[in-house]
């Protein structure tokens, strides 16, 4: 795209466009065909999707009353728009043991295939070679990954429950008009505790899954990137979902092309953060052991002439006479 530094009005903002770090950042996800990466991605999370949130539900229907059963549904409508409508917590609350287990024996498999592929994913980013390992081993990894992505998840979804309810209870407490500015202002607080809670678990999944080590500021910006994207694509894709995604122009469709959409431009959001890692301030990319790009043979050093030895002094110029036809004679011989 060199042909746009020529133009004669946009010219010189493409040239400086081009030489950011975000530029530079895209030409790398074009240049591993990124397009590709995210629909894999996409494939085995929307997989993985439904294992998850069956066993989710089926332990908050065994464990948690009626009042937190709708609190968790309501959270998850919030992470995951337009999926709440389709489960029927009083059918878990009936068979929770039985869910539980089946969801738990297939949330292994397809978490362990989603972890894999993500990973690959990075990794092809960071254009490194696959590891070589033993596949019990990668197994086993894939399991310690999943239980601490787990984790975080879990983490981040207690951070922004208590968010949201001390969001609700200080409206409360104050009488505040949920419309008004005090409201929007603490609807921003927990907009930025949301932030907070995506930030963590990016962090975890771009220093941990690629098996590489980014610097940590350029790790923090590419999470943080990703953090805020993540809740505005979270704002713009529910409301799709619920205006237009639910109608029943669409029929049974509706949803699941809706979540293949959101878990698409979320994998895309992804890749872009890991390319933002994987990118150095000259454009190219660091290696997993920390080190930048091979600088090549450097010039070979001139040879020395008579090494060892002293140099020889060079003969003094003749001096020549005013008729220019030799050296003067009477220089030489004193007078």
């Amino acid at each position: 795209m060199d042909w746009l530094k020529k133009l004669p009005v946009v010219g010189p903002w493409a040239a400086r466009l081009m030489e950011t770090h975000a530029w530079r950042s895209y030409e790398r996800l074009d240049r591993v065909k990124w397009t590709r990466l995210a629909a894999a991605m996409t494939f085995t999370s929307f997989v993985a999707l439904f294992p998850l949130l069956t066993l989710a539900a089926a332990v908050a229907a065994a464990t948690l009353s009626t009042e937190q059963q709708n609190e968790i549904q309501d959270k998850i409508a919030q992470q995951v728009p337009g999926i709440s409508d389709q489960l029927n917590i009083q059918d878990l609350v009936q068979n929770a043991g039985t869910v539980g287990l089946i969801a738990g024996v297939l949330l292994l498999f397809t978490g362990m295939g989603w972890i894999e592929a993500t990973r690959g994913c990075l990794r092809a980013v960071w254009e490194l070679p696959d590891p070589e390992e033993s596949p019990l081993l990668t197994r086993a990894k894939d399991v310690g990954v999943l239980v601490g992505l787990g984790g975080a998840l879990l983490i981040t979804i207690g951070i922004s429950t208590v968010a949201s309810a001390l969001v609700g209870w200080i409206i409360r407490q104050l009488g505040m008009d949920s419309g008004g500015v005090g409201g929007v202002l603490l609807y921003i607080g927990a907009f930025a505790v949301a932030v907070l809670a995506d930030f963590l678990v990016l962090l975890y999944v771009l220093g941990v899954l690629p098996g590489a080590e980014p610097p940590r500021r350029r790790l923090v910006v590419g999470a943080l990137i990703g953090a805020v994207g993540f809740e505005l694509l979270k704002l713009l894709l529910s409301g799709y979902m619920q205006g237009v995604a639910t109608r029943s122009m669409y029929g049974a469709f509706g949803v699941p092309i809706a979540l293949l959409l959101w878990i698409n431009f979320t994998s895309k959001l992804v890749l872009y953060c890991a390319a933002w890692t994987a990118t150095d301030g000259a454009g190219t990319a660091d290696r997993a052991d920390g080190a930048g790009p091979d600088p090549g043979p450097g010039p070979e050093p001139e040879p020395e002439e008579n090494p060892g030895q002293e140099p020889e002094e060079k003969p003094e110029p003749e001096v020549r006479n005013d008729r220019g036809d030799g050296p003067d004679r009477a220089a030489a011989s004193g007078g």
